[in-house]
């Protein structure tokens, strides 16, 4: 059989390639990269940087291209062949990454390397690759007994298994629940835009009448403006008990085991909980530090949280008289709090926020900041018609990546936004060979009677993602495994959340922020209120961030085993956060894809610690004027080109001048004058 994925290839091969292609490449691309660990092991020479850690860096990219393509599918086209092949997958890959950070032979000639470092003439570069490829192994087990590392091996295909049949069974949740709706009266307070979405979805399904589904771009319009509080609260106990209702789908022995398994890991590496040896590679450090932060700022936000739920509730009662303020009441009394007060409803924005004039603005707004064009190009092979993608290149017209961008939902589409790449950028054999980036979202979709409109929620998302996109685009480091986003997990979010900043500048909105039947730009007046409306309920919103933080934590900083019940666990982690009265319906943990499916275990806490870096860089800008480019060229030169070669904070203060102060963030959010 010929196989696409084993042939030469720059561009991922998306129309040649079928499912059963994907096992045999990955199979044989793992061939290939043990060859070639083998054959850098086998070398007679005495062990150096180029002819061990360098030949270790760039060797297994076959492997990194297929796997890329491949998971980057089972999160935004999936289906059950490709989930049934992941399952399959997994353990062949764990099992690779434990023979290589496990091979005694080769870890012999990093340590033979890195014993050296002190003679060697290596660039800052060089002397963290050195030192990172030493601590992965050291960290990984290198170092171990024989009988331990069979421990490992067995821990890390289980976990590996765990976490896909984890991701697998919240989208079985979001894909079965759909709620038909026969009734227009039903649709009460929803805007004419979500109605028609509604209308379309129950028609694409061959049903009468509307259809809600969990999917974010339904969800959320009907939870914010639906007047109907039943059927509020069956949505809301939907989406919040998926995994949590004792059926085929239920993850709560998965989230037990998984949080088992990584403790039992960290264990066998030395280290007193899956937290200790996480944060080991992280600016925070230790769980004391991460708990000192989060208790810091709760401290500074719980007060005002307190205060705007007060007054979240005495509005309700006075509004309907709403004796007790419920999860499903939340979004549709703020937003109904938020219109009185500043006379602004998301309903009023999106007619300005068209999704081909919100993705020229974020393109406008690279333009202006780093020199950056984007042409949209159909000569690249998609894996749906809906993917859109463009060639990025910089003022002289040297080319700097391919970019992707998948914005809608799909059943074969988990919930939520991601950056992600198919191709990282490097310098090798004398070229700087430039990365494939790809930005997948979940945005309303258009309609018969209009363009995909984003709310304003939707438009900061838009921007986060391209921050990240713009992190691995602008990419300039020698080594992939140093490019782009590898850098330290609570480093990660600094590029993505700083250009959210943008989207509430006067400057910036002027670009793209213009009406889609008029052409009329935004009126300044929405602007403002849109600036005076940012801190609105901010502090229930960082009481809700800290509270996802800390339930992390204590999944991950202490040994689970006398964890018997995931609900009561969760609800015990809530208490000095929680604000509305627990529903025993809902379990967070169970969905809770950043920290049991996605990398984000003992690190969800860098969404926090990032937005202290961002506001204290944006202050920056803003002191200097938002698209100057001698500011912009800075943190292009020192953040977003370096990637992870050198200590987060070194890069930071190099752009800055200074260590970042939680201020601004406070400042920011309205928690402090």
């Amino acid at each position: 059989m010929k196989n696409p994925l084993l042939e030469l290839f720059d561009l991922a091969p998306f129309s040649k390639i079928k499912s059963e292609h994907f096992l045999p490449a990955i199979k044989n691309a793992i061939s290939i990269a043990k060859e070639e660990v083998n054959t850098l092991v086998k070398n007679p020479e005495t062990p150096s940087f180029s002819n061990t850690i360098e030949k270790l860096e760039y060797s297994g990219e076959l492997l990194d291209r297929v796997t890329s393509i491949f998971f980057n599918l089972n999160s935004a086209e999936t289906n059950d062949e490709i989930q049934q092949i992941a399952q399959q997958a997994s353990p062949l890959l764990s099992e690779f990454r434990n023979d290589i950070a496990l091979n005694e032979d080769l870890f012999k000639k990093i340590e033979a390397v890195y014993n050296t470092k002190g003679k060697l003439d290596l660039s800052s570069e060089q002397t963290t690759l050195l030192e990172k490829r030493y601590k992965s192994f050291s960290r990984n087990g290198a170092n171990l007994p024989t009988d331990k590392k069979e421990q490992l091996r067995e821990i890390d295909k289980e976990l590996s298994q765990l976490s896909l049949k984890f991701g697998e069974n919240v989208l079985a949740e979001t894909n079965r629940f759909e709620m038909l709706l026969t009734k227009e009266s039903d649709l009460s307070g929803l805007p004419e835009g979500a109605k028609e979405a509604a209308k379309a979805l129950a028609e694409s399904k061959e049903k009468q009448g509307w259809m809600v589904t969990l999917d974010y771009p339904s969800y959320i319009p009907f939870m914010t403006y639906a007047d109907n509080r039943e059927l509020r609260k069956k949505l809301s106990l939907a989406f919040a008990s998926k995994g949590f209702n004792n059926d085929e789908f239920d993850n709560q022995s998965t989230v037990l085991r998984i949080a088992q398994l990584r403790h039992d890991r960290a264990q066998v590496l030395g280290y007193s909980s899956h937290a200790n040896y996480v944060l080991e590679e992280r600016m925070a450090e230790t769980p004391e530090r991460v708990f000192s932060f989060l208790n810091e700022i709760l401290d500074k936000a719980k007060p005002a949280a307190e205060r705007e739920f007060k007054q979240l509730e005495n509005f309700a009662k006075e509004l309907d008289e709403i004796d007790k303020l419920q999860k499903w009441d939340g979004a549709y009394y703020s937003e109904k709090l938020k219109q009185k007060l500043f006379d602004l409803d998301d309903e009023k924005l999106k007619p300005y926020f068209k999704l081909e004039n919100v993705i020229d603005g974020v393109f406008q707004v690279a333009s202006n900041l780093f020199g950056l064009q984007f042409e949209e190009t159909d000569q690249v092979d998609t894996y749906h018609e809906e993917v859109k993608t463009y060639n990025v290149t910089d003022n002289q017209g040297n080319f700097i990546s391919v970019f992707y961008a998948d914005f809608h939902p799909r059943s074969g589409k988990r919930n939520g936004a991601w950056m992600t790449s198919y191709k990282p950028q490097m310098k090798k054999d004398g070229n700087n060979v430039r990365p494939h980036i790809s930005i997948v979202c979940n945005f309303t979709k258009p309609t018969p009677s209009k363009p995909s409109l984003l709310t304003f929620n939707e438009v900061t998302t838009l921007f986060h993602e391209f921050g990240h996109a713009l992190h691995g685009m602008l990419a300039d480091t020698t080594y992939p495994g140093l490019s782009g986003t590898s850098v330290y997990w609570d480093f990660v979010e600094l590029p993505s959340q700083v250009l959210e900043n943008w989207c509430y500048e006067k400057e910036a909105l002027e670009l793209f922020a213009k009406h889609y039947e008029t052409g009329e730009v935004i009126p300044m007046e929405l602007v403002q209120k849109i600036k005076e409306s940012s801190t609105f309920m901010e502090g229930m919103a960082t009481m809700r961030q800290l509270s996802f933080g800390l339930l992390d934590m204590s999944w991950h900083s202490q040994d689970p085993s006398n964890i018997k019940e995931v609900k009561a666990h969760e609800k015990k982690a809530f208490e000095g956060t929680s604000l509305y009265p627990d529903v025993k319906e809902n379990c967070m943990s169970t969905s809770f894809s950043h920290i049991f499916q996605g990398g984000y275990s003992a690190g969800y806490y860098s969404y926090k610690w990032a937005e202290v870096l961002d506001a204290d860089a944006f202050e920056y800008f803003k002191e200097n004027g938002i698209f100057n480019t001698e500011v912009a060229t800075k943190f292009k030169n020192h953040v977003l080109s370096q990637g992870g070669t050198e200590n987060p904070m070194t890069l930071y203060k190099r752009f800055r001048g200074q260590e970042p102060k939680p201020e601004a963030l406070l400042k920011r959010a309205g928690l402090i004058k």
